[in-house]
Parts: C-alpha cells; structure tokens; sequence
C-alpha cells in the first residue's frame, strides 16, 4: 500500500492524505484500511463512516472496473484533506476517458428500476454532503461534514 501522511499548512490545521491503488478488485480491501485509519485517527461518527465507505467503495469499484478497466498498470488516485477537523474531501481520480455524468439514467425511473447497476452515482450523491465531477468525468470530489 502507497499511504503518505502530510501536514499541508498548520494554520488551518488541514491534513493531506495519498492513497495510490492497482486497478484490480483487491485493492478495495486497502482503501478500506485506509478509511477504517481514517475514523479512528479522526474520531469520525458512525453515521459519517457508514456513508463514506459506502460512497468510496461505489467510486473506487467504478475507477477500477469503468475507468482503468481493470488495467493493473493503471491507478485510482485517493487524496484526502480534512479540513479544520469539520470536513473531509475527498478526491478520487482514475485514468480512464471518463463519462458523461449529466446524461446518467434515472435509477428511480419505472423502466430502470430491476437493473443490476446503473444505482451507484445516484446513490453516493445522497450520501455525501457534496459531489463535484470534473469537467471529463474521471474525478470525483467528495465531501463529508464531521
């Protein structure tokens, strides 16, 4: 596992977290790790945690399988900034092509409603506190109030 620790400016008392993971369906194991360390370096609420493993573990699966597509040469790029002990954002980042975030089906839709996938970004915007895409659609940012 590549975790480094940084101090990014005591000021403002943030903190820098890296996490850099293989393409491949093993490495949820390490990002959840990660997360766990996170929580209880952090003393973050369960109801905080529950929701930012379920949304990590959603985003990474989705970098690994649709974006790298499984390729093991290729990463998802985890950084994390807790900001002032009251909000962790996160950004996660793959090397695919991207996706069109805005044209996404409607999980809810009557026609959509037995698929097998299609749930997960509509899932993990309910669950975080803000969701940002970038512009290519292959970095997400997540944020979550402690």
């Amino acid at each position: 596992m590549n975790m480094t620790t940084n101090w990014v400016d005591n000021s403002d008392n943030s903190v820098l977290y890296t996490l850099q993971l293989p393409s491949k369906l093993e490495s949820i194991t390490i990002l959840e790790n990660f997360i766990d360390t996170i929580q209880e370096e952090n003393s973050i609420p369960e109801s905080v945690y529950a929701n930012m493993l379920t949304c990590l573990n959603e985003v990474v699966i989705n970098s690994i399988i649709h974006g790298n597509k499984q390729d093991e040469s290729k990463k998802v790029y985890i950084n994390l900034e807790i900001i002032g002990k009251k909000v962790l954002q996160y950004t996660i980042t793959d090397e695919g092509e991207g996706f069109d975030y805005n044209n996404l089906p409607d999980p809810t839709a009557p026609d959509n409603l037995e698929n097998l996938s299609g749930r997960g970004i509509f899932i993990v915007k309910h669950l975080a506190d803000q969701c940002i895409f970038n512009m290519t659609g292959n970095q997400i940012e997540l944020h979550f109030k402690i």
